[in-house]
């Protein structure tokens, strides 16, 4: 362990932060340093003894010291705001607001969202996930971020009704299999299923298309999300991409048009080129 090693070598570097509670001292901050400093057999380890908070302000003072290291991995983070969300509920008779949570846990609010779908996930990939995160780095077969995407892309389609709530779970599972394996590389990948279920939307495609894309992403282990999209709506997307930035072009032309700018030798030279391809395009 690299930890391990670096205190071997050098010493604990940086103070546990502990309270003392009679005859006992609490550790606050710098558990795996304790543990690597037994395992090494040392008799002393440097300490920074706070007074004794409360329970509330224990974790917001956990959130703080970790938060300006950031050594915490986000399953034990989106736990501990768990915690902390409890404890404020028990003071004040109602939850935190979203906005009074990133400022008593010290993280923005995107990251407060981030560690509550990640609070929100069953129990059972919960511990898969946390079993995972307590293997070294370059052992671990997937991610708190792979897990999160796969959440959210199958949360898309069930949004859109294009699958219901056991085939979400089955399509997630699915997907994490994908990562494990490296049938999935992408981690980002799972957002494609977003543009599958706007699609639906827009009735570019059906939703049993869909669902059979969806089908075949959970029943075969080899078949990739990117192979769905592929053949379910990568042409329709694309088009529809590019039908918003011709609206955008349009927009700015007009624009050009109407307060009367001059026409410079590289715009028009632009426009020339774009009048041949879409020519080209419309003679198809």
């Amino acid at each position: 362990m690299a930890l391990q090693d670096s205190i071997e070598k050098q010493g604990i570097l940086v103070p546990l932060t502990v309270y003392q509670l009679r005859t006992k001292y609490i550790l606050l901050d710098g558990e795996r340093r304790w543990r690597c400093a037994l395992k090494l057999g040392l008799r002393s380890v440097p300490v920074i003894i706070q007074p004794r908070p409360d329970r509330l302000q224990n974790i917001m003072m956990m959130f703080a010291i970790h938060n300006s290291r950031k050594d915490w991995d986000p399953l034990p983070t989106a736990i501990k705001l768990e915690e902390l969300e409890d404890e404020f509920n028990a003071r004040n008779g109602r939850k935190p607001t979203e906005v009074e949570l990133s400022g008593i846990a010290s993280l923005s609010r995107g990251e407060i969202r981030r560690l509550r779908k990640l609070s929100r996930l069953p129990p059972k990939e919960k511990q898969e996930l946390m079993a995972e995160l307590e293997k070294p780095r370059h052992l671990q077969q997937f991610t708190v971020d792979q897990v999160l995407e796969a959440t959210k892309g199958a949360e898309a389609l069930k949004k859109k009704n294009v699958i219901d709530g056991k085939q979400e779970q089955r399509l997630r599972r699915a997907i994490i299999r994908k990562f494990k394996s490296g049938t999935i590389k992408n981690t980002v990948a799972p957002r494609k299923l977003a543009k599958m279920a706007q699609a639906v939307e827009r009735d570019e495609i059906s939703a049993s298309a869909a669902r059979k894309a969806v089908g075949r992403i959970i029943e075969d282990p080899d078949y990739t999300i990117d192979a769905a999209f592929e053949q379910t709506v990568e042409g329709l997307d694309f088009q529809h991409s590019v039908t918003q930035l011709v609206g955008r072009l349009l927009r700015d032309l007009r624009l050009h048009i109407q307060r009367d700018y001059d026409l410079t030798d590289d715009l028009r030279e632009s426009l020339s080129s774009l009048q041949t391809l879409i020519k080209k395009l419309l003679s198809r």
